[in-house]
């Protein structure tokens, strides 16, 4: 019997204790990192050390921001797999001053979050507007944009009271422009002329499609007023349950064409910034052989395009190798800068002769709308150096040499395991052999093509949408399921007042302050009222004849 003595055991217990020290986080992240004087923002403190019962230590905070409210939030994470405790501290900060301001280290316990970056910018005097309940500020990041190049819109709306849900705000919608909405609402205070003002931002990323003068119209925010905020120093009385209706300024946007300087064989790119990147697997250093796959990832990544505009890489092929393509992946993010997207292409290449190989390098113009300038990323000319691959090794013979006992028994027992998985495999495939005969002569059986989505599945898509009361995945279920029927939602909504409330509320709840009131009911019980969602395609149930009768 093996012993072991207890030092053994008291190390293994002080290492597993090390583990789950180390694998305690406390992170710290911010809501966005570029702001206005006198706005607030959101600070989420997260801990999933559950062995300690503390609270992060806020002290550093006293001398660069006001703490204006705080909550705790104890949830349960499964970014791991399983289910994990995870406690978070969600406060809301106003910086004291202009500029670059770093939010400081916290410590909780042992533990210690990572400084984070922020830039408050110069808040300018918007006029008579400040006096008003409810109004507008409509800005664009740029005066002028090059086509298909990218501008961003950001729409605040600046109430000085307190609002209801059931606020709206009418679609963005443009016939020469792509329009993208750069994630959701977020919601925010501002302090004004020692006033409280509550901000609700919508940013989209607006892509125009053809040059000249395009008018970006207006925008109507509609919401029913809560009553006047007592501790507030506006000039104004507001009755509680008053609808108010206000409107944002249209703005004229220069659409300048592609400039002459530009290739005119190349893709048209106007990005903020592109870059090129490959990886190897397996990786160059472990040595590439004859005959063996070795596998190229390609990657372009933009800032300011959406990726259906990136090209694929060309890639010069040589009587030395051989090139297969897969499937290219797409990929996008929303950020404060925009829409940052990627192409990612996977090439598998063979090579047939040893020696020296070279692949060109990659050279992809674009032009720069920061700068307003030609560049170039680039991969630089890629040196391969391919082996012979080595000859099969001969069989081993168990009779050469004199082996002990031991690993004669080893390689008995390998053999009989490689005969018995041999055996296994020659009966599975005689049952698949005697599968394959019998279905040979079975009556053959159309199956329908789809192309796409059933309407039955569109349909369900909506129902779990509906009932699960979340309004933005409802709204893309919605219009998925729409674009199955000649007439638009507006058409049916025109038909069927009892949709359009429901639609009504569904919208209300995308642009309010607080969408968690909505419920999903009633829309779907509007949907299903529809008249031809009652007629049942009889075709379906009927049994199609065998193609061979006997």
């Amino acid at each position: 019997m093996i012993t072991r003595p207890i030092s053994f055991y008291l190390t293994a217990l002080l290492l597993l204790c090390s583990v789950q020290l180390q694998a305690a986080t406390f992170t710290a992240s911010v809501d966005r990192t570029q702001l206005n004087a006198g706005e607030s923002v959101e600070l989420i403190l997260e801990s999933d050390d559950t062995r300690q019962f503390q609270t992060p230590d806020l002290s550093p905070l006293k001398d660069f921001f006001e703490l204006l409210a705080s909550k705790q939030v104890n949830r349960f994470s499964t970014s791991t797999g399983t289910e994990q405790p995870i406690t978070q501290w969600v406060l809301t900060l106003l910086p004291k001053q202009t500029g670059f301001v770093i939010i400081p280290p916290l410590s909780l316990g042992e533990l210690q979050s990572a400084p984070i970056n922020l830039y408050i910018k110069e808040f300018k005097d918007q006029g008579t507007a400040q006096l008003e309940p409810v109004y507008i500020d409509t800005q664009l990041d740029r005066e002028w944009v090059y086509i298909q190049a990218q501008v961003i819109l950001t729409l605040r709306i600046y109430h000085a009271i307190p609002l209801f849900s059931d606020s709206n705000l009418t679609p963005l919608l443009l016939d020469n422009a792509r329009v993208e909405p750069l994630g959701k609402p977020r919601t925010f205070e501002q302090h004004i002329n020692g006033v409280r003002h509550g901000v609700i931002e919508v940013n989209y990323a607006i892509f125009p499609q053809q040059s000249g003068l395009i008018e970006i119209p207006a925008q109507t925010f509609s919401a029913t007023l809560a009553g006047h905020e007592p501790h507030s120093l506006t000039p104004f009385t507001a009755r509680p349950g008053q609808r108010i209706e206000v409107k944002s300024a249209s703005i004229p946007l220069q659409v300048k064409d592609i400039p002459s300087s530009y290739p005119k064989d190349a893709t048209w790119l106007p990005a903020q910034k592109i870059s090129l990147e490959q990886s190897w697997t397996p990786p160059l250093d472990t040595g590439i052989s004859t005959g063996n796959a070795v596998t190229r990832l390609l990657t372009i990544q933009v800032q300011g395009l959406p990726s259906s505009q990136l090209p694929a890489l060309a890639m010069d092929t040589a009587n030395t190798y051989k090139v297969y393509l897969d499937k290219p992946s797409f990929s996008h993010q929303y950020t404060e800068q925009g829409l940052v997207s990627s192409r990612t292409e996977r090439q598998a290449l063979v090579f047939q002769t040893p020696g020296q190989h070279s692949l060109a390098a990659t050279k992809l113009p674009w032009w720069n709308t920061s700068t307003d300038q030609l560049e170039y990323a680039e991969l630089p000319e890629q040196s391969l150096q391919v082996k012979a691959q080595a000859a099969h090794a001969s069989p081993i013979e168990l009779s050469a040499a004199a082996p002990d006992s031991a690993s004669a028994f080893n390689t008995l027992d390998q053999v009989r395991i490689w005969q018995a998985l041999s055996g296994f495999l020659s009966i599975l495939s005689l049952i698949g052999f005697g599968l394959w005969w019998r279905a040979r002569h079975q009556p053959a059986v159309i199956v329908n093509q789809s192309s796409g989505p059933s309407p039955r599945s569109l349909q369900d898509d909506l129902k779990r949408a509906c009932l699960s009361n979340d309004p933005y995945t409802t709204r893309q279920a919605l219009d998925a399921w729409a674009r199955q029927y000649p007439e638009s939602l507006v058409d049916m909504a025109a038909r069927n007042s009892t949709l359009s409330m429901a639609l009504d509320e569904l919208n209300s709840a995308l642009y309010s302050e607080n969408n968690s009131d909505w419920q999903g009911q009633a829309l779907w019980q509007a949907i299903q009222q529809l008249p031809f969602n009652e007629d049942k395609p009889s075709s379906h149930n009927e049994q199609l004849p065998p193609l061979y009768p006997p």
